[in-house]
């Protein structure tokens, strides 16, 4: 079993067939062995996304989101203050504050992270693509 973190565009990507999410990230997900984590700040992400019109669910995110953890036995992975603490450390190679937590999230938990983002190859963080 692999267990990874998916990053916001990794998750927009699946959930709508996008063909730029690479073969690879696609049969993981998919794998009903591999524990598939969604960060709450992706959540928050895409909530944003949505409110100024970038992202449009066809109900409520929180129903979306609800059924898609259902359907695709994804897992919440919270917010800690260890991860908050985390971030305090992290060089400014990126500047995303969503990206930031996830990195943040991805090498306290020591977790890869499911992103075609080149900028997290500079963190000390295995990044799936």
């Amino acid at each position: 079993m692999t267990h990874f973190l998916l990053d916001s565009h990794t998750l927009i990507w699946f959930f709508k067939g996008d063909t730029r999410l690479s073969d690879r990230v696609r049969i993981l997900i998919e794998d009903e062995n591999n524990q598939k984590l969604i960060s709450i700040v992706t959540v928050w992400e895409l909530s944003i996304k949505q409110s100024i019109g970038k992202f449009t669910f066809t109900q409520p995110i929180k129903t979306f989101i609800e059924q898609q953890l259902k359907m695709n036995d994804f897992n919440l992975l919270s917010i800690t203050l260890g991860h908050i603490d985390g971030i305090t450390t992290l060089p400014l190679h990126h500047r995303d504050p969503f990206d930031r937590l996830l990195i943040a999230q991805a090498m306290i938990e020591n977790i890869p992270i499911a992103s075609a983002d080149s900028a997290f190859d500079a963190y000390s963080i295995q990044c799936i693509w």
